[in-house]
């Protein structure tokens, strides 16, 4: 398997997690559960985790479509989306670990970090639809380009 086939395979979930992760702690506040508020924070952890095969398989990625003749505006485009999208996840991952952690052992400062967790995500969703966005450019530019 190369580069290229491993980002294909493993770019949906870092996407999709955070938008997950982030509707279960919302819900959360409307239940008044830590449970439900644990989980999403482990959801949120695990769109961290998710993220570094896809983020260490673009590189390669990159070299073989820019060999199938991508544009490279476009590629650098994704890159540049993408990695703040990366960093920006990681970052959520470590503050939804802290406050998992804080909310299971029943430290006050849980309460302070909860929002900056919730706005982190609105963030981190936001940038996952940048990054989506123009890396389905890359791997659908054939078919946008034909006509039917």
């Amino acid at each position: 398997m190369n580069a290229a086939q491993v980002h294909l395979l493993s770019n949906h979930l870092p996407l999709t997690i955070p938008f997950i992760g982030l509707i279960v702690i919302l819900i959360s506040i409307f239940v008044k559960s830590d449970i439900v508020r644990r989980t999403g924070y482990f959801i949120l952890l695990l769109g961290g985790l998710f993220t570094i095969p896809t983020f260490f398989s673009g590189e390669g990625a990159e070299e073989i479509v820019e060999h199938l003749g991508k544009s490279h505006d476009l590629i650098h485009e994704h890159e540049e989306s993408a990695e703040t999208f990366a960093y920006l996840n990681y970052l959520l991952a470590l503050l939804a670990v802290g406050a998992l952690w804080m909310n299971w052992k029943k430290i006050e400062f849980e309460k302070y970090l909860f929002p900056v967790v919730i706005g982190l995500g609105v963030l981190v969703c936001i940038f996952a639809l940048s990054a989506g966005e123009s890396g389905g450019e890359i791997s659908h530019l054939k078919e946008m380009h034909s006509e039917d």
